[in-house]
């Protein structure tokens, strides 16, 4: 796993302003290296000027304990190690100080004028203490001396200067690629939170499609079949023949609807099977393949992209009127054909709304009006209030009230408009207008 900026935050836990007890550690164990340093050095400085030794001794370990702030106020720290280099003292100091200022965050100017400061105050102590050793009488020529000057003051700052620009820019760049990877698994986090939603979305609303399939194709045939049942009971009686005939098409639609609702649940239970076995398909694609398929097994058809069309309306109608309904069909307009979709909402419309007049307006008249316009088709259902009232021993059908809203949405679906209500003569009319 990557570490990334977050748990790197959450993993500060050092004291006071060090972020880990390793640095802490570390810190201190230079100070008091240092804080030895300065003190043997500032005993030898002592006996050197001529002030007491425990003088010498309590100002090295002070000026070296100052390292200790070197992550802290790294300027001060050298700032201190300039000032004690003419008692040349805090060595170690200078060097580790110079390290971390380059690697700090402070701005460059600050950075060179402080590292030129060190620079110029090592070669004035180095050439001071040259010209004393050749005073004192070491022989070497007046040349070396600002040549050992030069060399020494580039050698004790130029190294750590520029290591700590080095490790700066990197600290800087490992943070930056590693708030980038915050960033990304952030929006990472937030693509998959809304492709999970949008699955959800999908699978809803395949579920719904499926179901508003079923309740079409289905509830129309048994519909039909409960009114011949009771037409049968009706006449069994009076007219055998009549009843018989009734009853031979009670069982062909039986037989239809029970083909039907078998093909579309072999459909989605190879459907949810396809999806065990497919790696990498969405249960969203399964769905739409076994709507479709569901579709066109209702239909009765077998090539891809079949279904219930406009041209089959006819029919529709003769089994209505079979059952004992006086349906009227009118149609306004140049017959033409529109895409599949369009063609099968436009014919589950007309279906829907029949059925409702089986169910609500038994043996009232039925006006079917089907209008082929420029770029859009337009169908109207409309029945007369019933002439006699439903009486409680006629059979009623049970109605969940999802053939209307199964209607709307599958015109919505297709940007139509879907408008139904009571007519004033007390029918009811249903009226849908889908773009060609």
């Amino acid at each position: 796993m990557t570490t990334t900026g977050e748990v790197h935050t959450a993993a500060l836990t050092g004291p006071w302003w060090w972020a880990r007890w390793r640095g802490a550690g570390l810190d201190v164990g230079l100070a008091l290296l240092s804080a030895g340093e300065c003190a043997g050095e500032g005993i030898r400085f002592a006996r050197e000027a001529g002030i007491p030794l425990p003088v010498g001794f309590v100002f090295g370990v002070v000026a070296g304990s100052v390292l200790v702030l070197r992550r802290r106020w790294p300027i001060a720290v050298v700032l201190v190690s300039i000032a004690v280099a003419p008692a040349q003292m805090g060595f170690l100091m200078g060097v580790v100080g110079l390290y971390t200022l380059a690697a700090s965050e402070l701005p460059r100017r600050i950075i060179g004028a402080l590292a030129g400061m060190a620079m110029v105050g090592t070669l004035i102590v180095t050439f001071v203490r040259s010209h004393q050793y050749v005073a004192g009488g070491l022989k070497i020529g007046d040349w070396l001396v600002p040549v050992v000057a030069i060399t020494t003051s580039l050698g004790v700052t130029a190294p750590p200067l520029l290591l700590g620009l080095y490790v700066g820019a990197r600290r800087r760049l490992m943070e930056s690629l590693r708030e980038r990877a915050d960033s990304l698994e952030r929006e990472l986090q937030l693509l998959a939170e809304r492709a999970e939603e949008r699955a959800e979305w999908a699978r809803n609303e395949e579920r719904t499609r499926i179901a508003r399939e079923m309740h079409d194709v289905v509830a129309h045939r048994v519909s039909l079949m409960v009114v011949h049942a009771a037409a049968l009971q009706a006449v069994a009686r009076k007219d055998p023949e009549k009843a018989v005939r009734n009853a031979a098409l009670v069982g062909d639609m039986g037989r239809q609807a029970l083909t039907e609702l078998r093909e579309m649940l072999g459909v989605l239970r190879s459907g949810d099977g396809l999806e065990r076995r497919v790696q990498g398909v969405p249960l969203a694609a399964v769905g739409v393949a076994a709507a479709a398929a569901a579709s066109r097994a209702a239909s009765g058809g077998e090539g891809v992209g079949e279904g219930p069309c406009l041209s089959e309306l006819e029919e529709l109608i003769g089994q209505s009127a079979a059952a004992g309904m006086v349906v009227d069909l009118s149609v306004e307009g140049e017959v033409r054909l529109y895409g599949a979709e369009v063609e099968q909402t436009a014919y589950r419309v007309v279906q829907e709304a029949l059925t409702n007049v089986h169910k609500h307006a038994a043996g009232a008249k039925t006006y079917v009006r089907l209008a082929h316009r420029g770029d859009e088709v337009a169908m109207q259902v409309e029945n007369e209030p019933p002439a006699e009232p439903v009486s409680g021993s006629e059979v009623r059908f049970p109605s969940g009230g999802n053939g209307l809203l199964g209607m709307k949405e599958r015109v919505a679906a297709l940007g139509g408009v879907f408008v139904s209500g009571p007519t004033e003569a007390g029918g009811f009319r249903v009226s849908a207008v889908i773009p060609a």
